[in-house]
């Protein structure tokens, strides 16, 4: 399942954008409850306005909130991006740390969110238990396990340690993309073979094939050998509004 995985989302990757190891911190705190893609479009004027620690330590609160207001949870990020750039001054000498105790006892990072930044800011393996990665590895029976942190032993027992930061971003890829909540593209997935709960969305390829998503759609339906440019019939696209961006990948990362 892991090639297979690998094969099929040749392009997972952290969605958030950033540049800097304390760009992806402040991402992911805003990423709680809001989505990769509304966080992109806030973090360019912030990272602008905010380029380093002590500048969040400093920042004015009116002013901050107002610039993360779209993002949801606004007040209390704030209160978690003013007391990470601080504790960052204070305790690492404005340097955002790079071990899971420590990034764990700064203000809005968690367990998930410090993984997402060891795995993707400093290339420290890590295994992201999001919403969709937890009910992805419930669903093929990696883990019966409901508690993140049990969970990310679990899976990590199965994976190679050198394997689990991008072990993560496929998994959520394939949740963001096919294997939906409520009705997973089971005739249009790559796992089929091997996932001991197909059937749980349509078997039927066209009426699967309705409820691929994102930019590589494309490319997952050559996958499985249906055309790119198959329309998807009306009917099978029903019902999936309750698969819009829900917390994810880094979305739901440890809400303030």
């Amino acid at each position: 399942m892991l090639r297979t995985l690998a094969d099929t989302h040749v392009d997972a990757h952290c969605e958030l954008d950033f540049r800097t190891p304390l760009e992806l911190a402040v991402a992911t705190v805003l990423s709680a409850q809001s989505t990769d893609k509304l966080v992109n479009t806030v973090t360019p004027a912030l990272f602008a306005r905010y380029p380093t620690a002590l500048d969040y330590a400093k920042a004015d609160r009116a002013e901050l909130e107002e610039m993360i207001h779209s993002t949801g949870f606004f007040r209390n990020k704030a209160s978690s991006l003013i007391g990470l750039g601080a504790a960052v001054v204070e305790k690492h000498d404005g340097t955002l740390p790079h071990t899971l105790d420590e990034l764990v006892k700064l203000p809005g990072i968690g367990r998930k969110t410090a993984n997402v930044i060891l795995g993707n800011a400093f290339d420290v393996p890590g295994i992201t238990v999001d919403t969709h990665f937890g009910r992805l590895v419930r669903r093929w029976g990696w883990t019966g396990l409901e508690d993140p942190v049990k969970v990310e032993h679990a899976v990590g027992e199965l994976v190679p340690k050198r394997d689990w930061t991008m072990a993560s971003h496929r998994v959520i890829f394939h949740g963001r993309r096919v294997c939906h909540a409520k009705k997973p593209a089971c005739g249009a997935c790559t796992l089929a073979a091997d996932c001991p709960s197909y059937g749980t969305g349509p078997t039927d390829p066209m009426l699967a094939a309705a409820l691929l998503k994102g930019p590589s759609r494309p490319r997952l339906l050559e996958l499985v050998g249906l055309p790119a440019d198959v329309v998807p019939p009306v009917e099978a696209a029903i019902g999936t509004a309750d698969e819009a961006p829900a917390p994810t990948g880094t979305e739901d990362q440890d809400a303030p």
